[in-house]
């Protein structure tokens, strides 16, 4: 069975990150450690992380994936596998994961929050969570602060 991936990415690369939500002029590259904090492994586990956004999804594609989470969360796969591709997140040496989803928003004390989902569970991730959406629209993800895998020292490749 395929899981929900989704990972949100703060990071201060306001610089390093176009404004536009649909095109960029050229692809972002990040790097970052994908660290293992639960509590079943014998010692954190860290994992170097590339991610790579060639565009940004446009408000249309968002918008659809808002109204089919209503419709719960097998119908929100469903609609995200069905999403181009827009990046891939990898690790050295291993198969990459197609991301079908990339948003950034600036964060008010300066650099982007970055979501990226696609349908498998990489990364500091809601692997098979609950998905749901505030009264304002706002997606939430069950337990997202306590997932066992996070991303730290998050920068762009130059």
């Amino acid at each position: 069975m395929r899981t929900l991936f989704a990972a949100v990415v703060a990071a201060v690369v306001a610089s390093a990150v176009p404004a536009a939500q649909s095109n960029m002029a050229q692809p972002m590259k990040l790097t970052s450690f994908a660290v293992d904090m639960s509590a079943t492994a014998p010692r954190n586990n860290t994992t170097p992380l590339d991610i790579t956004v060639n565009r940004w999804s446009t408000d249309a594609e968002r918008d659809k994936l808002r109204e089919t989470l209503a419709k719960g969360q097998d119908a929100l796969l469903a609609a995200l596998q069905k999403l181009p591709v827009v990046g891939y997140v990898n690790t050295p040496g291993s198969l990459r994961w197609d991301l079908h989803f990339a948003r950034q928003t600036p964060l008010a004390e300066g650099g982007q929050s970055i979501i990226l989902a696609n349908d498998h569970g990489v990364g500091k991730a809601s692997i098979a969570t609950r998905v749901s959406q505030d009264d304002d629209g706002a997606v939430e993800l069950e337990n997202f602060s306590s997932e066992p895998v996070m991303l730290t020292d998050v920068h762009p490749v130059k």
